[in-house]
């Protein structure tokens, strides 16, 4: 993937989000996968002096996963607004298309 990709169009569907690419590919995600793939150091943990990762316990409610909103980061990344007031997930372009193609590959 070396060709800049960014989002053309971005849609709530449901229970899903859909973003259109600019290389004309489409990405659909539940929002609990997406919640629950958010790749802030809140949720994923983040690596101490020694390297090693402390991943905290998380834990989910219905709100976890209803989405109010997402904002464009510069021109790189999406940051969802969740129901629950988590907002720290910084998801990169290539890190969005990444994921929804291996949601997709288990897709049944």
């Amino acid at each position: 993937m070396n060709t800049r990709l960014t989002p053309t169009n971005i849609a709530f569907i449901g229970e899903e989000l859909a973003v259109a690419w600019s290389d004309g590919l489409e990405s659909f995600f539940s929002l609990e996968a997406l919640r629950k793939n958010c790749p802030c150091a809140m949720c994923q943990g983040e690596a101490d002096v020694m390297g090693e990762v402390a991943r905290p316990e998380r834990k989910f409610t219905p709100q976890s996963f209803e989405l109010k909103a997402v904002q464009n980061v510069g021109g790189y990344a999406l940051q969802p607004l969740w129901a629950d007031s988590h907002n720290t997930g910084l998801y990169s372009f290539r890190y969005l298309r990444e994921l929804g193609t291996q949601l997709a590959e288990k897709a049944p």
